[in-house]
Parts: C-alpha cells; structure tokens; sequence
C-alpha cells in the first residue's frame, strides 16, 4: 500500500492524474492505492488501474521534466501505459480499458482455475519443448518469454506442476510457483480475451506517434489496425519480453527507462545485458536521482 502517494501528495501533475483516474472510474482509486484494505488493492480489477495510473503519473513527471521517449514497451499490463506514452490511447481511454481487462481476466480464473511459474535455467526452446510434453497432463504454455534464462509457464495447475518437475529434471535451476490468481496469458483467458476484444473494437486508438513493441509479436507497432489487433492478442499470447528488448536496441535504443512500481523490468534488462543503462522512477526519490542521469 501507499503505492504513488509521495507522488500524489507532492506534484499536482501527479495528483491531477489519480483524482482523473476517480472520477472515470467512480470510486476513489487514490485511496485504496494509499490505505488499503490491502485485500482490495490486491484484486486485480483494482490493481490493474493502480499500476497504470501510478505509471502514467511518472510519466507525465519525466514529460515535464524535458524527458521524452522514442520507442515504448510495456510488460503485459504495462503494453497500456506504453500506448498512453504514445498517444495512440488517451489516459481515460487507457483506465477504462484496465479496469475491465482486471474484471475479466479475474472471472476467467473462477471459470478456469490455474497458476504460473516461474524457470530459471532453461532456454525458451527448451521450456516450450518441456510444456508440450506437460500438456498430456492438461492446459501449460509458455507465458512471459522474459530473459535468456527466465521463462513464465501458465496453464491448469497439475499441468504445470508437471512442467515444473520435467524442467528440473532437464537441469533448470529453479522452478518457482507465482503468487497469482490465474493462468494469464494462457487458452485459459479465451473468455476474457473475447470481452477485451469487444471493448477494444468500440475504443478509440489513435495511430501512435512513436514505436510501441507488442508483446504478442516483439515488433513495433504504430498503426490502429495493428494496435486494436496486438492488444486483443495479448492475452492469450506470450509476453515475448526478451525479444522486444533485443528489438529496441536493435532499433538504436541505448537508455531505458522504467516507470511505475518495482525494479523488475530493469532487473530483466540487467539479465539481456548488464551494459545497458537503465533507471528506475516509482517515487519522488527515484525521480530526482533519474532527472540527474537522464539530463
């Protein structure tokens, strides 16, 4: 909890962004993001928009500092802010969206109970080679494609507690379970993709004014088409994380910038190529210190 609030308390661009965010979505996000119940942050209809509107505060913060991108990327829910940052979905636009998208994929998980988890150790390949033989137990696939030697399963839970057990047996060096509540990005969130792919047809997308990697394809993406397209795809796709970050900097990407909570993205980016500069921004903190890097 208190996820935004130094920010929130101390930048009215920031403070503008969260009461925006209230009033589209009726209630008052800021509070939960900053008192909780913890319980009720942790429900994904709620979390989903917390994240984006803390992301899109950061962002709107770095703008105003001079501190403009050139491509975009976002993990999975982050593939939203990564649209907002491009201007291919306004912010209100981009709430709603979340919002709903948390709404369905947590019916999805009543409907088709399952888990993820995480391997370390393996190559993608050999994950991929790994939940095909899992799948004689049920539903698994690989989920998040997330660096060199990370790799997220998702499926039905004795499928990938088998995928767990067949990749330590071929030499990986952990298989982890996540603290999640369903199979993202996984066949078990058709329900949700057609509710998302239904909303995301009445939406209004804009072309985007710069590159945005889509995590279904790791390829930038600028047109409506393309747009609506990679975002109903993605939640039934793997998020093809590495591949986008190779395809950055292959575009001519040199420093990164990772906005909104948590250090994971940059720890990802560390894993590809520990040379690769990259900074953090979740807080007022880590603002000030990214504002004297990056200026």
């Amino acid at each position: 909890m208190g996820m935004g609030k130094d920010l929130y308390q101390g930048f009215a661009t920031a403070k503008a962004i969260f009461e925006e965010a209230n009033n589209v979505l009726g209630f008052d996000l800021a509070r939960v993001c900053f008192e909780g119940p913890e319980e009720e942050l942790k429900k994904t209809k709620n979390t989903q928009p917390a994240i984006l509107v803390h992301s899109v505060a950061v962002l709107r913060l770095l703008i105003n500092e001079g501190i403009h991108p050139d491509i975009t990327a976002g993990h999975s829910l982050g593939e939203y802010t990564a649209h907002v940052a491009a201007g291919s979905l306004r912010f209100q636009d981009s709430v709603k969206l979340v919002r709903l998208r948390g709404e369905l994929m947590y019916q999805a998980c009543l409907d088709r109970p399952g888990t993820m988890a995480a391997i370390v150790g393996l190559s993608g390949e050999k994950i991929e080679e790994v939940c095909r033989e899992a799948s004689k137990d049920g539903v698994v696939c690989a989920a998040n494609f997330n660096s060199p030697i990370q790799v997220v399963v998702s499926g039905e839970v004795s499928a990938v507690e088998k995928a767990m057990a067949l990749a330590k047996s071929a030499g990986a060096k952990m298989a982890v379970k996540l603290e999640v509540s369903g199979a993202f990005h996984s066949p078990l969130m058709e329900s949700a993709s057609q509710g998302l792919k239904e909303a995301l047809e009445k939406a209004e997308i804009h072309e985007a004014h710069l590159p945005v990697m889509a995590n279904a394809s790791a390829e930038p993406v600028l047109k409506v088409c393309d747009i609506r397209k990679m975002l109903q795809e993605q939640l039934l796709s793997p998020v093809c994380w590495e591949p986008s970050m190779r395809k950055m900097v292959n575009m001519g990407a040199t420093q990164f910038v990772e906005v909104g909570p948590g250090k994971v993205l940059a720890g990802l980016l560390k894993k590809l190529d520990g040379n690769l500069p990259c900074v953090n921004v979740d807080g007022a903190a880590s603002l000030s210190g990214a504002l004297e890097k990056l200026r």
